[in-house]
C-alpha cells in the first residue's frame, strides 16, 4: 500500500478541496440534497465536482438491500446499484457516476479479503488497522 503522507502531500499539491456532509446514521435529514446542491453552487461557479457517499452498511451495494428498510436502488451507468441520492448527485451536479462513487463497510472488508486470499498480504495477521484503513484511503 503506499505511504500514505506521501499520498496525501501529492494530493495537496493539486489544489484539491473536499467537503463533507455528515449525519451518521440519521435518515431523512436532506444529507443528500444537501450534497447535490452545493455540488450544483460549485460547479456553476466553475469548479469541477464529483460526489462520494459512503455507507456503513454490510452490504456490498444496495442492490439485495430491502426497499422497505433503505428505498428504492438507484442504478449507475456501469450497473452499479445504489442509494438514491446518487440518482440526485448525478441530475443536480450533471455528473455519471459509477460504483466507484459508492463506498460500503461491505466493500472495504471485500477488497481486503480478497487480497488476502490471493496472498497479497505475504500471511501477515490482516488488521482492521493499517489493512482497512489502508483501503479506504
Amino acid at each position: 500500500s503506499p505511504d500514505t503522507n506521501t499520498y496525501f502531500i501529492s494530493l495537496a499539491s493539486f489544489g484539491l478541496k473536499y467537503v463533507f456532509v455528515s449525519g451518521g446514521v440519521c435518515s431523512s435529514l436532506g444529507k443528500g440534497v444537501t450534497t447535490s446542491s452545493v455540488g450544483a453552487l460549485l460547479r456553476a461557479k466553475g469548479y469541477r465536482v464529483t460526489a462520494i457517499k459512503i455507507d456503513p452498511y454490510i452490504n456490498i451495494d444496495a442492490g439485495l438491500m430491502s426497499p422497505y428498510e433503505h428505498g428504492e436502488v438507484f442504478v449507475l451507468d456501469d450497473g452499479g446499484e445504489a442509494d438514491l441520492d446518487l440518482g440526485n448527485y448525478e441530475r443536480m451536479m450533471n455528473l455519471s457516476l459509477t460504483r466507484d462513487n459508492n463506498i460500503t463497510t461491505g466493500k472495504i472488508y471485500s477488497a481486503v479479503i480478497n487480497k488476502e486470499r490471493r496472498g497479497d498480504y505475504l500471511g501477515r495477521t490482516v488488521q482492521v488497522v493499517p489493512h482497512i484503513t489502508a483501503e479506504i484511503i
